[in-house]
């Protein structure tokens, strides 16, 4: 099976870059005019790349193998690597998606580490196949590729068109290339971009390959053109402190390895700049490996991406909570929606509803800036969210109900614990941020209503099993109930959000029940021993980071070591046995939770709030 190693910026993603091969089998970017992702791939049906290192010595085309990758600041993609056949050569690569640049390049270097000289030829080739445009499914698009030659950059320029450009990419070189050929037709291009070389003893070469992204021809060859003139040290320089300014260390590589990991991963494919229009949005991921990639959720984004990010760059946060109260409120609740706002899947969630205040409730908290909720685009936020509340509420009894679940899966009950137990946490933090402005009467008010769904949590969503009280996942006021849990809004989370103390004999038999091993979903035993669901029966990382936060620090350690998931970056659920992906990959709005509880337990401190 292929493993990836991700990288990406604000603008341009590199989701597939090969593990054995070092080849790129696709690129893309957030398109508005177009709702989502546009893709550029390769031949993926004849496993050719987009793009690809090519070594030829004697006449023979040479496999790079044994691929050795290290991530620079843990996100920089950077390999060692020896060529089939010719133990004297010497191969590294780095594939930079440099911070703030409109494109990314892969620099190669070949040394001769032999006694005599030799003669290759080392350089960039691929095919461009695909066209393909994706919000959790990918589709070919309809237009036609064009290559040609432009003074632009005195190189080639690759278009897509459809009556007019629909993007454009361009390579340009800070080395003279002697070898350049790019074949146009059958609906595909070919090219070959390379030097040859001629090594002596000891001495080695680099070769840089700048691509630049655009909406046409200028706007691609200048990508690259400012690129290749800053020059790859100073774009690499920058970029790294740029991470180092973010990551963080404990102390234990293996820990800040994959928390800063799943941090910058979450940090360029949960959010990003449109190419056509340069706003900045949020999507569950940029990859089009996660089944529901490109698209927007109330809960993933501010729920699980926020948190991380608003503790390494507030900054940045506050663009993610403006992005949501102006273009995502009109919907706010709503299963999902595109990147514009609009509809994509209908049906209310009440987790989702209750997202945005948890999210400006912790921003308002970590930076202090308090006047945030007076802006006219964040107050008309709270009250929408409010009056939208305020229909869900049950006609006699304080419990307010939902149409789907956390996992985005139908409900049994509509009166869920979890959701509920939201309400009374937002419910505490918008009294708290507009007392100030509002006034102890309005406050007041609505800490009443908290206190009131909070003694309705109590007599109407606790039940009895084994003898024991504890919570149900879900009611129906009527003496319908269910034991369940669901990682993306579990039990486990009540005290975090304050509801109740950690101690709670009743949170603490919840708690006991879902984790022992007549539970389906409990994997005690196993490996990876944590919840799972019915949407994915297999331990979600989600599980992990909820354990994380609920202290079970010696936990996660434990299994830490079997913890692979998508080559060290997070996915839905894992094998409880490997520790190996089994669903979800490329998720990253969790490896944003993920790195979110491990701030908590190993950077901070104190994870119980």
């Amino acid at each position: 099976m292929k493993r990836y190693v991700p990288t990406g910026n604000e603008q341009i993603a590199l989701p597939l870059i090969e593990e054995g091969s070092g080849a790129i089998e696709s690129i893309n970017f957030l398109h508005m005019g177009y709702k989502g992702i546009v893709e550029i791939t390769g031949d993926l049906a004849k496993d050719l790349p987009l793009f690809e290192p090519y070594i030829e010595a004697g006449g023979r085309k040479l496999q790079l193998r044994n691929l050795r990758w290290r991530r620079l600041n843990d996100w920089v993609p950077a390999f060692e690597a020896q060529a089939e056949g010719s133990a004297d050569l010497a191969f590294e690569g780095t594939l930079l998606a440099p911070v703030g640049e409109r494109g990314f390049v892969y620099r190669l270097q070949a040394a001769n580490n032999g006694k005599a000289a030799v003669s290759l030829a080392l350089g960039m080739q691929g095919v461009w196949a695909g066209t393909l445009h994706t919000i959790n499914e990918s589709k070919p698009m309809q237009g036609t590729k064009h290559a040609y030659e432009s003074g632009w950059n005195h190189s080639y320029v690759f278009d897509f068109r459809h009556t007019v450009s629909v993007f454009s990419f361009a390579p340009i070189f800070a080395e003279t290339m002697d070898i350049a050929e790019v074949q146009a037709g059958d609906d595909r291009v070919s090219y070959r971009f390379g030097q040859r070389l001629e090594l002596q003893p000891g001495e080695s070469k680099e070769l840089h390959f700048y691509w630049g992204l655009g909406f046409e021809e200028v706007g691609s060859t200048t990508s690259a053109k400012e690129m290749m003139r800053k020059g790859y040290d100073a774009l690499l320089g920058d970029t790294l402190r740029w991470l180092e300014a973010r990551r963080k260390t404990s102390g234990d590589a293996k820990l800040d390895e994959l928390f800063n990991t799943n941090l910058f991963f979450n940090f360029f494919y949960a959010s990003g700049l449109t190419m056509d229009t340069e706003q900045f949005v949020l999507v569950t991921s940029r990859s089009p490996r996660y089944y529901v990639s490109a698209a927007y959720w109330d809960r993933d984004s501010l729920l699980w991406s926020f948190p991380s990010i608003l503790i390494a760059d507030p900054k940045y946060a506050r663009n993610m909570l403006e992005y949501v109260f102006d273009i995502q409120m009109k919907n706010v609740g709503i299963h999902s929606r595109y990147i514009d706002g609009t509809v994509l899947e209908p049906g209310f969630e009440l987790d989702e509803l209750c997202a945005p205040i948890i999210a400006l409730y912790q921003y308002v908290k970590r930076t202090g800036e308090r006047e945030i909720v007076e802006e006219p685009l964040f107050a008309k936020g709270i009250r929408k969210i409010l009056d939208v509340l305020a229909t869900k509420k049950h006609p006699e009894i304080a419990l307010y109900e939902t149409f789907l679940q956390p996992t985005d899966d139908m409900i049994v009950y509509p009166y869920l614990t979890y959701n509920n137990v939201l309400v009374v946490t937002i419910l505490r933090y918008i009294a708290e941020l507009l007392e100030p402005s509002r006034g102890a009467a309005f406050s007041g008010e609505l800490r009443d209503t908290a206190e009131q769904t909070k003694r309705a949590i109590y007599e109407h969503c606790v039940c009895e099993a084994d003898g024991k009280k504890m919570f149900a996942w879900s009611v129906d006021l009527q003496g319908g109930w269910n034991i369940y849990d669901e990682p993306p809004g579990s039990l486990t989370l009540l005290p975090f959000y304050g509801f109740c103390a950690w101690d709670d004999e009743i949170y603490s038999n919840t708690v006991e029940q879902i984790r022992r091993p007549e539970y389906k979903y409990s994997f005690a035993g196993c490996n990876i021993a944590d919840i799972g669901c019915e949407h994915a029966p297999h331990p979600w990382v989600l599980s992990i980071a909820n354990s994380l936060l609920s202290g079970r620090k010696d936990h996660f350690l434990r299994l830490l070591p079997h913890l692979k998931m998508d080559n060290g970056i997070a996915c839905e659920s894992v094998d409880e046995h490997t520790g190996e992906c089994v669903t979800g990959e490329a998720f990253a709005t969790c490896a944003g939770f993920l790195a979110y509880a491990m701030y908590c337990a190993f950077y901070e401190g104190e994870t119980k709030q």
